[in-house]
Parts: C-alpha cells; sequence; structure tokens
C-alpha cells in the first residue's frame, strides 16, 4: 500500500523540516512514501468555501481511486492504536494508496471536505499545517511499528 501525503505550503522551520524527513525516512522501510507540496492558493479567503475550487478539482481528479484522508478538526480521533487498526484494514482491503491531506490556513472547501473517505483529527488543539505534517507522519510511522509488533510503539 502506497502513502501519499500531500500539504498546502511549505515548511519554513528547518527542525520541522528534518523530522519530517526523518519520519519519512523511517516510513519508507514499510511502504512506497510520496510527499507533495502544493502551493496555498492565493486570495482563497475570500470565495465561496462551499464550492469546490478549480485546485480541488485538479486535486480530486489526481486521487481518483485513492482513499483520500483530509486532516479535519471535525473529523474522527483515534487513539495510535485504533489509527493502526485502520491501516491495517486497508492494507488488508487492499486498498493501493491512502492519500492524506493537510490544508493551508484557509484548509478546504467544505464540499472538497464531503469528498473525502475520512476526516480525521490529530488533536482538538489547533496545529498549524507544519507540526500537523510532523505529527500526521510519526503516527504512519508508528501504525507501522505498532502493526509489526516492534518496540517502537512502546
Amino acid at each position: 500500500m502506497r502513502i501519499r501525503l500531500i500539504v498546502e505550503g511549505k515548511t519554513r522551520d528547518s527542525n520541522l523540516r528534518a523530522l519530517a524527513a526523518e519520519y519519512a525516512e523511517r516510513i519508507a522501510r514499510f511502504s512506497e512514501l510520496r510527499v507533495e507540496e502544493l502551493a496555498v492558493p492565493r486570495g482563497s479567503s475570500g470565495t465561496d468555501r462551499s464550492k469546490v475550487s478549480a485546485a480541488e478539482k485538479r486535486l480530486l481528479a489526481k486521487l481518483e481511486g485513492s482513499t483520500k484522508v483530509i486532516l479535519d478538526p471535525r473529523g474522527r480521533e483515534w487513539a495510535s492504536g485504533e489509527f493502526a487498526e485502520w491501516m491495517g484494514q486497508q492494507a488488508l482491503r487492499g486498498t493501493r494508496e491512502v492519500a492524506f491531506l493537510v490544508g493551508g490556513p484557509e484548509g478546504f472547501s467544505e464540499a472538497f471536505r464531503k469528498e473525502a473517505d475520512l476526516l480525521l483529527a490529530l488533536s482538538r488543539m489547533t496545529l498549524t499545517s507544519d507540526w500537523a505534517r510532523v505529527l500526521l507522519l510519526e503516527q504512519i510511522y508508528r501504525s507501522f511499528t505498532i502493526l509489526r509488533g516492534y518496540p517502537y510503539s512502546r
């Protein structure tokens, strides 16, 4: 199963970039991982957020056939073990690709979020997309270690 992480914006903090790279390298031992950084749409705060934007339409077309997981504060909150179980179920079902999407400052439109297979909340607290990226990568890595019984998860 391939993992795809799509994030609006680039991580400016070198420490967070290094941490994200470390977890991406660890994940690559278990699964193919592709990380893509998208430009944050300009002027999106004044647009109609109830409709899918042109950029979101292009992204949906690119993700056709993928299981789409959008990070959203209103999404499901899971313990690490529950997340690992979900990841394991995806692999058992023969899911070819799980795409995790992290929005920028404005997030994704309501219409785009409705296209998700899963809305996932990493925390009830607000996180920047930079921190969300690192936390998500760590949890993906942790899920692989839980599923394989490696000691990292303890």
